[in-house]
């Protein structure tokens, strides 16, 4: 632990976990950080709550107690788009109703959103908008696969268009030396981890997740 702490005397106070798409590996990458870093966690939008939410598999993954999670803001039933899940249940989505938690003395905070930076929120605004309205910096989560470029170089052009600052990105999946170079390269960004599939997920591979990503801070 005392290594990570040496190294993430840069790691932003408070940080946005995106993605490129869903299904990424951001919930994977908020837990490793939840536990190299004396860090809460809040998640301002879950959706598809009736199969387990991001908060419930990051407590359960890493051991953490339960006042290091701040609740939701808007907690959807379905498995779907935000806006989606909120028309389904009849709730609807404003964005006066997201308040940044107040952080514990000491300790940082890790934001994560739903799906990508331009998933709908309500009629008017997407995931972008929140992200501008909390006005933090961002990690991007992205697959290391085919396709990744292109989604990637967008998510980050989407971001900096709207001045939002840019923590860095991890790729999930197999190493693919091309695609991080196109991606550090074209993107003007760091790669802080390349993570590969894990065969279990627990505290110690979590801390090893975590000590790839600082290391680069």
């Amino acid at each position: 632990m005392e290594d990570i702490k040496r190294k993430i005397g840069k790691f932003p106070d408070r940080l946005f976990v995106t993605g490129t798409d869903t299904g990424v590996g951001k919930t994977l990458v908020c837990a490793s950080l939840m536990l190299g870093m004396k860090a809460v966690y809040w998640k301002p939008v879950q959706s598809g709550i009736l199969d387990g939410t991001d908060t419930e598999w990051i407590r359960k993954a890493t051991g953490l107690p339960a006042w290091r999670f701040f609740p939701e803001t808007y907690r959807l039933r379905r498995p779907l788009s935000p806006h989606a899940a909120a028309l389904a249940d009849g709730v609807e989505i404003r964005m006066s109703a997201f308040r940044l938690p107040d952080t514990p003395p000491g300790f940082r905070l890790i934001v994560e959103g739903a799906g990508g930076v331009m998933v709908p929120l309500n009629e008017d605004c997407l995931m972008i908008d929140l992200i501008r309205q909390l006005d933090l910096p961002v990690l991007v989560v992205a697959r290391s696969s085919l396709g990744t470029i292109n989604h990637t170089l967008m998510t980050l052009s989407m971001l900096r268009a709207r001045s939002i600052e840019v923590a860095g990105v991890v790729l999930n999946g197999p190493t693919n030396a091309s695609n991080r170079f196109a991606i550090e390269h074209y993107g003007r960004v760091r790669v802080l981890a390349e993570i590969e599939p894990l065969d279990t997920i627990n505290p110690s591979d979590l801390m090893r997740v975590s000590r790839l990503i600082c290391n680069r801070f």
